[in-house]
């Protein structure tokens, strides 16, 4: 089974980590090990994917450790809370272990909010992959953003969507961030390509009070469709409103963030005509994504969180972090323009941030799965 302590690294702490492993998933102590920051948030609207997120975090450091680690060395992780409500900021936390020199890189599952602070913090100085679905863009040095982005996974969605149910007015809602704003840009843009109506644009803050209202306002602005772009639990309780309401009688949704988890929350009875855009769910048929589970569920049993593409994420993280820094005698500062293979429960091929370019799907929830799954082009 895999390890169960945990504790949160704290602003100013000293610890020796080869000796007094404050906040460390290992097996077993190894004071030359490899060690990655691993930020996810653990509070907040975001931090219900958190156990996902540890868990198949945990199944790449199994296989790691394994083999021959990375770089020859055992694996560790550091679990830092990177979350946006999180009372100590992560780039805090960052800074102080790498100056520490107690981190060697990063794989960083959380809002792009977040990203940009810790880009800051970090100014290149260890690799630090980036990998959740954002807006598209990084281009710092030493990030390695290798999630889905709205170009690829939105725009086709949209397409479908509209094409194979007959949609010709749509509302959008997100999270006030650059994700959902920039995410929206590309919708509009969809929107005037396909001569389709926008109803209603919305933005609320995190945790907002103000959903319901939102819901409201959506049903009554005659869309046949909404986009929604808000983070994990308060696109949960957008669902369960929207379901209340019986909007799904009458209107389509279609999420790029909402996963395995968020349909769990929402409750079955409020998803009917819900889809998501995503390169990867927990359904998807491949040799990869079976040997993914199969693993997954051997390692955590009946404790498992439910698969979802953004806990996967961060085992494609780790893996993706072992082949960009494993190549003797090369620099991984000089991998920015240059293919990364890496092991992927979908199919993730990795050449710039600009490109990476895993199979995109839309699927329709069923219960609380995603099934139905159609390959976009």
């Amino acid at each position: 089974m895999a390890s169960t302590r945990v504790h949160l690294w704290r602003a100013n702490e000293k610890a020796d980590l080869s000796t007094d492993r404050p906040d460390i998933r290992t097996d077993q102590r190894n004071e030359h090990a490899y060690r990655v920051a691993l930020l996810i948030p653990m509070c907040g609207a975001a931090g219900m994917w958190a156990p996902s997120c540890i868990a198949s975090a945990e199944v790449a450091l199994q296989e790691l450790n394994a083999q021959s680690g990375i770089c020859g060395r055992y694996v560790e992780l550091v679990l830092i809370n990177a979350a946006i409500e999180a009372e100590t900021p992560a780039e805090t936390l960052i800074d102080d272990l790498i100056i520490q020199g107690q981190i060697d890189a990063i794989v960083g599952m959380h809002i792009s909010a977040v990203r940009q602070r810790v880009i800051a913090a970090v100014r290149g100085r260890i690799p630090f992959i980036y990998t959740p679905l954002y807006e598209g863009g990084e281009a710092a040095p030493g990030v390695f953003a290798i999630g889905d982005t709205p170009a690829r996974q939105l725009g086709p969605a949209i397409r479908y969507m509209s094409a194979r149910f007959r949609l010709k007015k749509w509302a959008l809602i997100g999270n006030d961030y650059i994700w959902p704003r920039v995410s929206h840009a590309h919708a509009k843009k969809e929107l005037r390509c396909q001569h389709l109506d926008l109803a209603s644009e919305t933005y609320l803050p995190f945790s907002s009070n103000k959903i319901s209202e939102a819901v409201e306002a959506i049903g009554a602005s005659g869309a046949d469709a909404v986009l929604i772009s808000l983070v994990g639990q308060d696109a949960v309780v957008f669902n369960r409103i929207f379901g209340a309401m019986k909007l799904h009688d009458r209107m389509f949704r279609l999420s790029c963030a909402i996963e395995e988890n968020g349909l769990l929350a929402s409750g079955v009875r409020n998803l009917d005509r819900l889809f998501s855009s995503a390169s990867y769910f927990a359904r998807l048929e491949t040799a990869e994504n079976a040997e993914f589970r199969a693993k997954y569920h051997n390692l955590h049993q009946e404790r498992a969180p439910m698969l979802n593409a953004l806990g996967q994420s961060t085992y494609e993280g780790l893996h993706f972090l072992a082949s960009l820094v494993s190549q003797p005698g090369q620099d991984w500062r000089m991998r920015a323009s240059e293919p990364v293979l890496y092991k992927s429960a979908r199919r993730g091929f990795y050449t710039t941030n600009a490109s990476n370019t895993s199979p995109v799907f839309v699927a329709r929830a069923n219960g609380f799965v995603f099934d139905d799954l159609r390959r976009l082009p």
